[in-house]
């Protein structure tokens, strides 16, 4: 097996794709006219709106664009195409993609322009593979309605960064007559792959941190971040309006109860918009940072990142021609005012870029936006070991039934890290 194989059977192994977007000024360079790119789309959720951007940029540049979006696992589907020696000219991966594949596969785009109007491009050993389709971004939800009509009062989420002022509004919520403000889905992709990393990505040094946890030499029971995440987790859990039997708590009613006002609060991310829309939702609802005692500044940002990426082909049997047609094809979804409108309205993503003014298309995009803009981020980490989810889930399950008290949590989570098998891509 050569090294481009060997590279995608290593990925197929590792990755599990996350299911949980022309010259500046509005121009398309015709340069390229005639020319064919295709591109491999594994955001399937989109696929409708890709084949209308296809037209559209066809139309707009004279490039034909052929996108394929199959619903199946990232890396076996490359394989099956480079087997063929039929490889696309664009892939759209997950992160970890990227950096299994980026050194026999991707073409170095570490001199386009877009590379300094966004802080999430991948590179690897200093050369830049890997660009940001879109970002999305996880927090607290919050329905500003609700809580006015509750207290009276505008809400304002900078009012609330610390657990002590989080505790005061939840407990004013309760008197005045909604009996529990919060809502936590219980399944385990959100508190294994979303809730609980943020203890890691907090760390100072989030690698350095998971490999002492792997030697058995990090007390995680005695961690500031841990005792800090965890202590919001217990108020989150004492508000639940599900906490006399929490693991069976609903998520589309949930997510219900927050549109419509019944609840205030709901740990979440981005994506969660498209069933809050279901509900007719108000406009005031926004995602903000997890409420901690902390004097780090990181009760003051969201975790985010962008979970999918690009990266053009490199392969011999595309040619430098097809590459540039590429290269002028993301061009156009930084610079022109079409590509941006794509990525943002048409797609209803938040773009990666700085430079994209587009207004985020619905309320959780907005509040990311506005993160992005003021650079309070904490990055989202992508090395977690594949079954982080299932089984770091399944622990804070069982805190969140009450089956495990906190020093039991901690001591499973130990066990696991001890276990884990690390990442060793980078």
């Amino acid at each position: 097996m050569n090294k481009r194989l060997q590279a995608l059977a290593l990925s197929a192994a590792m990755v599990i794709s996350m299911t949980a977007c022309g010259s500046k000024g509005g121009s398309v360079s015709k340069a390229n006219k005639n020319v064919t790119i295709t591109i491999f789309n594994s955001k399937t959720e989109i696929a409708d709106q890709m084949k209308e951007l296809a037209s559209e940029y066809e139309k707009a540049s004279g490039v034909r664009v052929k996108v394929d979006s199959p619903d199946e696992t990232v890396s076996l589907h490359l394989a099956t195409r480079y087997v063929a020696n039929d490889p696309y000219t664009i892939s759209m991966v997950d992160a970890k993609d990227i950096y299994t594949l980026a050194a026999d596969h991707a073409a170095d785009l570490s001199k386009e322009k877009w590379v300094d109007d966004t802080k999430q491009t991948i590179s690897v050993k200093g050369k830049v593979y890997g660009f940001p389709f879109c970002m999305e971004g996880r927090g607290i939800i919050y329905n500003a309605s609700a809580i006015k009509k509750v207290t009276g009062k505008d809400f304002d989420p900078s009012s609330v960064q610390t657990l002590d002022e989080f505790k005061s509004l939840l407990e004013e919520l309760k008197k005045k007559g909604m009996k529990s403000p919060v809502g936590i889905q219980a399944e385990d992709w959100s508190l294994g792959a979303h809730f609980f990393p943020q203890i890691y990505e907090e760390q100072e040094d989030t690698d350095s941190f998971i490999e002492k946890l792997h030697k058995g030499t990090a007390d995680i029971a005695s961690d500031k971040k841990f005792d800090s995440i965890m202590d919001t987790f217990d108020v989150l859990m004492k508000y639940n309006y599900a906490s006399a039997d929490p693991l069976k708590a609903d998520r589309e009613t949930t997510e219900r109860m927050l549109a419509e006002g019944d609840i205030a609060f709901m740990f979440g991310g981005t994506w969660d918009w498209s069933l809050l829309e279901k509900y007719n939702p108000s406009d005031e609802m926004g995602l903000m940072p997890i409420p901690q005692n902390t004097d780090d500044g990181t009760n003051t940002k969201l975790v985010a990142g962008s979970t999918k990426y690009l990266f053009i082909d490199n392969s011999d049997s595309i040619s430098d021609k097809e590459r540039q047609a590429a290269k002028d094809f993301l061009n156009w979804l930084v610079y022109d005012k079409a590509g941006q409108q794509f990525i943002t309205k048409t797609c209803g993503l938040v773009s990666p870029f700085t430079n994209n003014s587009v207004d985020a298309a619905d309320p959780l995009g907005k509040s990311l936006k506005q993160y992005l803009k003021d650079d309070k981020l904490i990055g989202w980490y992508n090395f977690l070991p594949d079954d982080q989810q299932a089984t770091v889930g399944a622990m804070t399950q069982q805190y969140l039934g009450k089956k495990i008290d906190r020093a039991q949590f901690a001591g499973q989570i130990e066990s696991y890290w001890k276990n884990a098998r690390l990442s060793t891509i980078r």
